[in-house]
């Protein structure tokens, strides 16, 4: 915060501002989460233990409608959320929005902008009063990234903005954004800034939680892009070809005049951009809904930081300062467009066109850690004074070791649902299956159709046996790796196997008769607040 702060007066003093002592950053942080009926979660060993369902088929069901996401919000989600608010209020937290989101049982709390700081700390706060409320209206509060297979999972966007103490918002384009030269040297800083620590942002949010969520076609991809919209776009062409560019005020013409015209809004609603400009503010998208917001906002201020230091550095020896400024914004833009994608972040040309422009993909927690101790990060946190080398090498041990036991626990307990309630319950049911294939031969009539049903059922059965029995021996072997290599054993490895013993347990619980299977299934979780 100090950082940020300093650096970005240097830049306001060269363009005249000497009234303002200092700049803040601040956060707005948008927090998704589930409601699920305390009864039925009780009955779920790995909601209780790992926060996510392990096992469970797909309901008939889903968000395909997306009916629960323009849908009233129902009577007792809504008496929570009004609870919600008043014991946040009481403890400081400016709590405002509060709305459905897209999957079935998913919604989202967002407060009112402020210090990052006090965001930082007020989301912490929000988290455990979610929690706590919910277990007073016989509900949970589910805050990790993927409680639910193939639907939407949670995250929060933190809506990052830079404003001075004497009231300036200094990511507000005005106007005419091609006449706004201050605006342009902060923007164009923020866009170097992301394109050369985008590894670093990626590590910033990066929890074995999250890998389930990013680039799953709901979320913002794992690669770091930053959206513009047309608007700015346009002025960043204009400016790198040397040309002009007309400010654009676009509107929706509804096509009839008993209605009237209105504004479109030039910002990025498609959501599929990681870090995405939206109007006043950008939109960092990829932090996780379990996730403290504190690591990226940390990074964030920091790289942008040392962005603000390298152009005021220039700047301030420059005799022309007009002319600097215009020089230093084309060149900043020329090598760092690469960055800015206004496209579908969804689509597997995406992919190609990242590679091609030398963009990291990192898809796992475990992959981006390593960014953290590189001599440039090590350097520049250092450089400020936010973290010396040894705190940083102790934090990647630490994010090793957190992916670790997170993928372990996850393991254990599936092993144990398996040899514990899934298996014996499948057992019990093939035995009644097979007693009424004994019966309804000897009562002479057809029972193919209940031999075909045993003869499939019993073959997932063999599966998940050999399958929980592998899980258990990747499980012990992790155990003699340390740190890294132990992280991505689990990655690599452990959880292959645990996608192995899900695939039969699954397909089984579409046969299986509901009043065998041992524990309540999506259908129930998802449509019974």
């Amino acid at each position: 915060m100090d950082a940020v702060s300093k650096q970005a007066l240097r830049i306001l003093k060269l363009f005249g501002n000497t009234t303002a002592k200092s700049v803040v950053a601040t956060v707005g942080a948008e927090q998704e989460y589930f409601l699920v009926d305390k009864k039925t979660y009780d009955k779920r060993k790995d909601l209780i233990f790992t926060g996510r369902t392990l096992f469970g088929a797909a309901p008939v069901k889903g968000q395909e409608l997306e009916d629960h996401y323009f849908g009233v919000i129902k009577q007792r989600v809504s008496d929570y959320m009004k609870d919600l608010d008043k014991h946040l209020w009481a403890l400081g937290v400016s709590s405002k929005t509060k709305h459905n989101e897209v999957a079935p049982a998913q919604h989202e709390c967002a407060p009112i902008f402020e210090s990052a700081n006090l965001a930082a700390d007020h989301n912490q706060l929000m988290m455990e009063m979610m929690k706590k409320v919910a277990l007073e209206h016989d509900m949970v509060c589910l805050l990790h990234e993927k409680p639910f297979a193939g639907v939407n999972g949670s995250g929060k966007h933190d809506n990052w903005a830079l404003s001075t103490d004497d009231g300036q918002n200094l990511l507000n384009p005005g106007d005419s954004p091609m006449e706004n030269a201050q605006f342009l040297t902060f923007l164009v800083a923020i866009i170097k800034a992301v394109d050369e620590y985008a590894d670093l942002l990626r590590l910033s949010v990066a929890t074995a939680g999250n890998d389930h969520r990013l680039g799953a076609n709901e979320a913002p991809p794992a690669i770091i892009s930053i959206f513009l919209g047309e608007e700015l776009n346009d002025v960043i062409n204009a400016l790198v070809a040397g040309t002009n560019v007309e400010a654009k005020h676009a509107q929706f013409d509804i096509g009839v005049t008993s209605l009237p015209k209105f504004p479109k809004d030039t910002t990025d609603r498609n959501r599929t951009s990681p870090f995405a400009f939206t109007g006043n503010k950008f939109e960092f998208r990829m932090v996780g809904s379990s996730d403290s917001i504190a690591p990226a906002n940390v990074v964030l201020n920091t790289i942008v930081a040392e962005s603000f230091k390298e152009i005021a550095d220039e700047l301030e020896g420059s005799e022309d300062m007009q002319m600097a400024v215009h020089d230093m914004i084309k060149k900043l833009f020329t090598d760092h467009h690469r960055v800015v994608f206004n496209g579908n972040g969804y689509s597997d040309e995406w992919v190609a066109e990242a590679e091609r422009r030398g963009l990291p993909n990192i898809k796992s927690m475990v992959e981006a850690v390593g960014s953290l101790v590189k001599p440039e990060t090590v350097k520049m946190f250092e450089g400020f004074g936010v973290f010396t080398e040894a705190e940083l090498k102790s934090r990647a041990e630490i994010k090793y070791e957190a992916y670790s036991k997170a993928i372990n626990i996850e393991a254990k307990t599936m092993i144990d649902m398996a040899g514990k309630e899934i298996i014996p319950a499948i057992i019990s049911y093939t035995t009644e299956l097979a007693n009424s294939v004994l019966s309804v031969k000897e009562a002479g009539a057809d029972a193919s159709v209940q031999a075909d049903i045993l003869t499939e059922v019993s073959g997932y059965l063999k599966e998940m046996k050999a399958a929980s029995a592998k899980l258990a021996e990747t499980v012990a072997t992790a155990a003699t790796f340390e740190g890294k290599a132990q992280a991505e054993y689990f990655r690599d490895t452990v959880k292959v196997a645990m996608d192995e013993l899900r695939a039969p347990v699954d397909k089984a619980e579409m046969i299986v008769d509901k009043e065998f299977w041992p524990f309540p299934s999506y259908s129930e979780l998802l449509f019974e607040v």
